[in-house]
């Protein structure tokens, strides 16, 4: 990794995500194994969990480490205690600390404050462990990442920012569908391109769900309305009814595409249930993924080579 961190996809560069997803794929075969015994896990989280948590607390359990989880009442960011102080603290304490937050810049605050490497396990701005999670399932499915082309049709979120910068950098050819006042920022979109350039991909950014999915490989959606934003529900239902994931607008993709969603799903809302239970899904296997892609990421931060050599 470029930094001792990993708050963002751009942490990473495609050979480090090459070695991520390949260290995964040995780790889901290894099962449990003791490669990171005395190492201990802080979970830091302010926003509930359901995937993230379990994920994270049995990856370390499976590397033979301990997993300590805090809970937004025990912790109190910036409320009861500042972040300055809880990182200093936390990383005498704990070898790597993995932050479910509301707001980057709490993440990026814990970060220059810690000792230990920290993770970003969610924020509103971006969510890598999921689009390392996304990229395996991808490959599982797939012959190669490169030149996939992925239709994400939504909301422009964290969600959809991690996932195009790490699709940009593996060669995918991204098409971006989204509501003209819920795109992502220009510096992203320019981000991304760059990373295309030199990977050989393409990103694409429109307004026409129809011209997204287009003959894709993957079609991927997320919830139209993520927590903090409860207040813009009737809003957001309205603006986003057209990007509806639907048997019909599912029928656009290639043959054998494969619908992928982070979850949690709202069935009826931004995907039809018979897309989301449908053949096509894979969406139980993103979730086990983030099993497998967080065991990668924690090996690689606690152990690096030396883990590599004892499996």
């Amino acid at each position: 990794m470029k930094h001792k961190d990993l708050l963002s996809i751009s942490d990473l560069s495609s050979i480090d995500i090459h070695l991520l997803l390949a260290d995964a794929v040995e780790l889901r075969a290894d099962g449990w194994v003791d490669i990171l015994t005395g190492k201990t896990l802080a979970l830091v989280f302010e926003k509930p969990s359901l995937r993230t948590r379990m994920s994270f607390e049995l990856a370390m359990r499976q590397l033979g480490g301990t997993c300590i989880y805090l809970s937004p009442a025990e912790v109190g960011l910036g409320k009861r205690e500042s972040a300055k102080d809880i990182a200093s603290v936390l990383s005498r304490y704990a070898d790597v600390l993995a932050v479910r937050t509301f707001a980057q810049e709490t993440l990026l605050e814990l970060a220059r404050y810690s000792d230990a490497p920290v993770i970003n396990a969610l924020s509103d701005f971006e969510h890598p462990c999921q689009a390392l999670a996304d990229l395996l399932t991808m490959s599982d499915h797939k012959e190669t990442l490169k030149d996939i082309r992925l239709a994400y049709i939504g909301d422009g979120n964290n969600v959809a920012r991690s996932l195009l910068l790490a699709g940009a950098l593996m060669g995918m050819d991204i098409r971006l569908a989204t509501p003209t006042t819920y795109t992502l920022d220009e510096e992203t979109i320019e981000l991304a391109s760059e990373y295309a350039e030199d990977s050989g991909g393409a990103i694409m950014t429109t307004a026409d769900p129809h011209l997204a999915i287009s003959d894709a490989d993957v079609v991927y959606t997320d919830t139209w309305v993520s927590m903090g934003q409860e207040e813009e529900y009737p809003q957001r239902l309205q603006v986003f009814s057209g990007f509806r994931i639907t048997p019909a607008l599912m029928a656009e993709a290639a043959p054998n595409a494969i619908f992928m969603h982070c979850l949690p799903a709202h069935r009826g809302e931004e995907v039809a249930p018979e897309v989301i239970d449908g053949p096509a899904s894979v969406v139980l296997d993103q979730a086990e993924n983030r099993l497998y892609v967080q065991k990668a990421v924690l090996a690689h931060m606690l152990g690096g080579a030396e883990v590599a050599s004892q499996r």
